[in-house]
């Protein structure tokens, strides 16, 4: 299971809050890394760690059974994450989400497992997490959160069917989602997609 431990960083006393989910094999200080390039000065930054540096052992795509209780503890580390941003009197609708690769799976799929007004969400090359979508696991509303959905087409490790229907669950629960994929990108952040990030999310 997942100790609680979640990096933080960024400008003390802050009205806004950016949770930063890092991929299989990496670790919170590198995803705080990516804070560098995005226009969120005036944010505070909690990066949950994964013990082991990876949320989950299988696939995301793999029977979520197969992943628990991994992929339950990750869910949980980042509720807490949530939990106690709102203490501090970040309220949801100032607090962003970002996730790369199987952190953007996990990213995708708490929020969307609890849909209400974020400040923003992005999503860099992830999905909705199970063999199949669930739609029963997904409850709430976005309220129009803008959400950005960057992936590479192929991805070894994503297929872009899996974003395409990411999107349009996001969209039925009412998130305001942008989609972009890119031929032949590779399994990273390019800086197009950083581009549109601080845009579409981290534009005030």
């Amino acid at each position: 299971m997942h100790e609680s431990n979640i990096l933080k960083s960024g400008k003390e006393k802050a009205q806004k809050a950016l949770i930063l989910l890092h991929g299989r094999g990496s670790n919170a200080q590198d995803i705080l890394g990516l804070t560098n390039n995005l226009n969120v000065d005036d944010y505070r930054f909690y990066a949950p760690q994964a013990t082991n540096n990876s949320w989950y052992p299988h696939s995301f795509l793999a029977v979520p059974e197969t992943n628990e209780p991994w992929l339950s503890s990750a869910l949980e580390l980042v509720h807490q994450t949530v939990i106690e941003i709102e203490k501090e009197g970040i309220p949801a609708e100032n607090i962003y989400f970002l996730g790369f690769s199987q952190g953007a799976c996990l990213t995708a799929e708490y929020v969307t497992r609890n849909a209400k007004k974020y400040g923003g969400i992005v999503i860099f090359t992830g999905g909705l997490i199970g063999d199949q979508i669930y739609p029963n696991n997904y409850k709430g509303d976005f309220l129009d959160t803008p959400v950005f959905i960057g992936t590479s087409n192929p991805d070894f490790h994503v297929p872009v069917e899996r974003v395409y229907a990411t999107t349009n669950i996001m969209k039925s629960r009412g998130a305001n989602v942008t989609e972009k994929i890119y031929d032949n990108m590779g399994h990273t952040i390019s800086f197009d997609e950083i581009e549109w990030a601080n845009k579409l999310i981290f534009n005030s």
